[in-house]
């Protein structure tokens, strides 16, 4: 692992196997969430797809219709079950010009390079390929950081990743070499009954501190983060947890696509437009 990586590679596929062991649907309403909302833009594409690729494939929900999918996860387990391969996604196993689409789900935001895993998914697509992808961004957990914080004082360790917001998010995809780029972010609020049922699910999605300089959370330090979370409580005695999902939107470029005017092409003036118009008679 390079001192440089955000997160511990090996320690992230641990995490998938340990959540394939497990019961993964019981976790899954994130991923849910975003499959739906992946199939809803792509089911607005009105073309074919002959070969599309499906990564951080947990399941095999995330299908496109008519294609032969191929799968990959950075979990042993969850490349078994899906009948996928292993690997990381800024390190993709495949050749140029491979995939009519490319879609993934709930994965993007643990990539320890995630500009050239954005890259790697253009250049594996066909042109005019379609890519779509979701995952948390931010302003993901309020509550949890705010009970950390609380329980941890002026210097918290680094316990929570970090989160990428929309405007960013499109501009990898420009960095990346997409063409048509659309970013935008959808909340889903969440109300927990404590502490220990939030880390559950995250857990349970394989989305638990993955960070290459993680330190250990003491009994003491977690008995102060569960009060503070329940201090944060409503009436019902439930603390709402938000979660941020940014949907992404790209195209591999073609020359059938839409081009911007060149520029100096216009026949309007600017000035003209902006001045005020004469009263009419």
């Amino acid at each position: 692992m390079s001192a440089t990586e955000i997160f511990n590679r090996t320690t992230r596929r641990l995490r998938r196997d340990r959540a394939a062991a497990g019961d993964p649907a019981a976790h899954a309403f994130l991923r849910d969430v975003m499959v739906e909302g992946l199939l809803e833009r792509l089911a607005a594409v009105k073309r074919p797809f002959g070969e599309a690729l499906d990564i951080g494939a947990s399941d095999q929900s995330l299908t496109v219709p008519g294609a032969r999918m191929a799968r990959i996860d950075a979990g042993v387990r969850f490349a078994r079950v899906t009948g996928g391969i292993q690997g990381d996604e800024d390190r993709l196993p495949f050749a140029g010009a491979s995939f009519d689409c490319v879609v993934s789900a709930g994965v993007l935001d643990q990539v320890n390079d995630l500009p050239g895993a954005l890259t790697l998914i253009r250049r594996a697509l066909r042109p005019d390929g379609l890519f779509l992808g979701a995952f948390l961004g931010a302003g993901s957990l309020p509550a949890l950081r705010a009970a950390l914080r609380a329980a941890e004082g002026e210097r918290p360790a680094a316990r929570l990743h970090p989160q990428i917001d929309v405007r960013s998010a499109g501009d990898l995809l420009v960095r990346a070499g997409f063409t048509l780029p659309v970013a935008d972010v959808e909340t889903l609020d969440v109300r927990y009954a404590s502490l220990g049922r939030l880390l559950d699910d995250l857990r349970g999605m394989a989305a638990s501190n993955l960070l290459a300089s993680r330190t250990a959370l003491s009994r003491e330090t977690l008995a102060r983060t569960a009060a503070a979370f329940a201090d944060a409580a409503g009436p019902d005695g439930r603390t709402t947890e938000r979660f941020s999902i940014i949907f992404l939107t790209g195209w591999a470029p073609d020359a059938s696509q839409p081009q911007p005017a060149r520029r100096g092409s216009g026949t309007a003036s600017l000035a003209a437009a902006l001045s005020p118009k004469p009263d009419s008679a």
